[in-house]
């Protein structure tokens, strides 16, 4: 039964993938940059990418094993700041926010 459900959830995400990425590819986004985006740093980066933004340094850092705590607090701190996405976009350019 296990394996069953397991080859349907593959068959399933990739038809979406195949369907979907024939869509966003028309956009000139998505694709497997989309899908790292998507499953390394949640939806919102996702969608950020496909609206033809970019993915920023820090979080790329995020990725890296042991350092990404480091950079994850730093996210926090700066959440708990108050920093808002205007905020963000003066700083580090409109190409990201």
């Amino acid at each position: 039964m296990k394996k069953a459900l397991i080859v349907l959830a593959v068959a399933m995400l990739s038809i979406s993938v195949f369907t979907q990425s024939a869509v966003a590819q028309e956009k000139g986004r998505g694709g497997a940059m989309g899908f790292i985006a998507g499953c390394c740093f949640g939806i919102r980066a996702a969608g950020a990418y496909n609206d033809g933004k970019e993915i920023q340094w820090r979080e790329w850092c995020t990725l890296i094993p042991y350092v990404s705590i480091v950079f994850s607090i730093w996210n926090g701190v700066d959440g708990m700041q108050g920093v808002t996405t205007a905020d963000l976009a003066e700083k580090y350019g409109s190409i990201y926010y």
